[in-house]
């Protein structure tokens, strides 16, 4: 995978700084999750593996999408398809989402938790770290029923392990040393 993401970077970055200089951040975003979708079809995704000339692998891509895409999109799977990069597809809608994400300054964050969270729990849990992490956060809570207590929360790299179980390993850990 970490290939498939190093060939998509520079597309999805590409894509991105057009689609900011052009002001339609949302449109691209709706062209490359339809596009990565149809690419992680079965038969879609044998295609792609063939070896089918990249100008009818193009025109076929650009079919199968009908109008979703505008002539920019379309030129965006042609350059993929000449090089030989539409497999990528699906990894280039990751890393766009990324710089998106990024650029709006948005984080989403799970956070699981023992037992359902109350809306004043949500909001306060939500203005924490919306002041620590200096972003607009989106939370995505669940239940962990084998949680005794407490809640773990994921924010990109960043964990933060409140359970109580995590307590208790920290507590162990410090008694250990």
């Amino acid at each position: 995978m970490s290939d498939l993401t190093t060939i998509a970077r520079p597309y999805a970055k590409a894509a991105f700084d057009f689609s900011v200089e052009k002001g339609t951040l949302d449109q691209w975003s709706q062209m490359l999750t339809f596009a990565a979708e149809v690419a992680k079809n079965e038969d879609v995704s044998n295609l792609l593996g063939g070896s089918i000339a990249a100008e009818q692998l193009s025109e076929i891509f650009i079919a199968i999408c009908g109008e979703q895409f505008d002539e920019f999109g379309q030129n965006l799977i042609k350059v993929m398809a000449e090089n030989g990069r539409l497999k990528a597809l699906p990894e280039v809608c990751v890393e766009f989402l990324a710089l998106k994400q990024e650029y709006e300054k948005k984080i989403d964050v799970e956070v699981i938790s023992a037992v359902k969270l109350s809306k004043e729990q949500r909001t306060e849990i939500s203005s924490k770290l919306e002041q620590r992490l200096e972003r607009n956060v989106q939370l995505n809570c669940s239940v962990d029923e084998t949680l005794l207590g407490g809640v773990i929360i994921r924010a990109g790299d960043l964990v933060i392990d409140n359970s109580a179980r995590g307590r208790l390993n920290r507590l162990s850990d410090a008694l250990q040393s």
